[in-house]
């Protein structure tokens, strides 16, 4: 059967699922909480949980990474953040906290401008290295080719490419775009790459030999992408369509096995419980960590989006402070709006489901559209 839907006599739309569009079935078996394991791998690096903490300035400091890998989790510091922009970020993060909604977006345009400098770069990813945890680094797609050099020789274990949309073929009459297929072959360090919300773009990034593909097109909270481009996909259809690239993958490849992890779009607990029945390894996390106490934002959070100096399609929004870290990943959780105790409440999910790890958690059954607006 097709979903395609009619939308006028000249075009016709496939029909797509958020994740409030979906939810999760029990099976004919339960399981005790205790027992369910939340670990899961990436090339020789094993977490204890499925969280990564985005990119983002509101999300990850060097001092926050540091904490949600003591935690069991990966933080990946934005390399072209305010971090390695100046000496001691402090007084700009509390500025952009308190700066006037009309005011937010052309000042932080002008506070981003400050160039990068490779020597923080370095200071940044040593800190990380220095506490003991996985260091990982992102770059957008533009940025790569100009400061990759100094990441690997700094030390990272995982690297992130990570833009609004990454594609592994990009034309261009300028510049000369980035080849990830080279890119990667040449790198002895795993990559993960992204966002792509299509079955054909996945495809095509795995083929380039990233070891995880990033799942997420303007369906962030701090991002407008959809009302200033145009462009969104909905993250339940989104995250399963890149699982079947990722398992036919698998066989075109005589069984590389290449990690699906969401990105976007999972502020609550529920999010991220779907997102892995939808078939994601793990999941990014942005507005979710940045109502830590810790995080830089101070409650507030945005993205790269939001200081473009050209076309920003992103805000800084205020998301508040929700608890300590610890509290949002593992309770006691204080709120019942799905905000703390997140992986408590994955664990509970999956027990009261009736399963027990995360690849066996993407078989559950799943259902379509089970409330209905008022």
């Amino acid at each position: 059967m097709s979903n395609e839907i009619e939308i006028g006599r000249g075009k016709r739309g496939r029909r797509a699922y958020s994740f409030d569009d979906i939810a999760v079935v029990p099976s004919r078996r339960t399981r005790d909480p205790k027992v369910v394991n939340l670990g899961w791998q990436i090339d020789a690096f094993h977490f204890d949980i499925p969280v990564i903490g985005a990119p983002m300035d509101s999300v990850m400091s060097p001092a926050t990474a540091i904490a949600l890998g003591n935690a069991g989790g990966l933080g990946v510091l934005d390399l072209e953040g305010l971090w390695t922009r100046y000496e001691d970020p402090t007084a700009v993060l509390a500025e952009i906290a308190a700066l006037a909604p009309e005011q937010a977006t052309s000042r932080m345009q002008e506070l981003y401008r400050e160039p990068i400098k490779d020597a923080l770069i370095t200071a940044r990813l040593q800190e990380i290295r220095a506490a003991g945890v996985v260091v990982a680094g992102a770059l957008s797609p533009q940025r790569t080719q100009e400061h990759y050099a100094t990441v690997l020789k700094a030390g990272v274990d995982l690297f992130v490419i990570r833009g609004t949309t990454v594609s592994a073929e990009h034309v261009s009459d300028g510049a000369e775009p980035l080849n990830l297929k080279k890119f990667i072959y040449d790198l002895d360090v795993p990559v993960i790459v992204g966002g792509a919300s299509t079955y054909q773009a996945a495809l095509h990034l795995m083929r380039t030999g990233a070891a995880g593909v990033l799942v997420g097109f303007g369906g962030g909270a701090a991002q407008t992408t959809r009302t200033t481009l145009g462009i969104h996909a909905p993250m339940a259809t989104a995250v399963s369509d890149v699982a079947a690239a990722r398992r036919d993958y698998l066989d075109e490849s005589g069984g590389r096995y290449v990690h699906v992890i969401a990105d976007g779009g999972l502020g609550r607990s529920g999010d991220i419980v779907k997102a892995i029945a939808c078939g994601a390894d793990a999941i990014m996390l942005g507005a979710a960590l940045a109502r830590a106490e810790e995080a830089p934002g101070a409650g507030y959070h945005w993205g790269p989006e939001a200081h473009h100096p050209e076309l920003p399609r992103g805000e800084r929004v205020p998301v508040g402070t929700t608890g300590t870290l610890d509290e949002i990943l593992f309770g006691p959780g204080t709120h019942a709006d799905g905000t703390s105790n997140l992986m408590g409440a994955l664990r509970r999910s999956m027990a009261t489901t009736g399963y027990s790890d995360l690849k066996e958690f993407q078989r559950v059954d799943i259902v379509v559209s089970p409330y209905q607006a008022g």
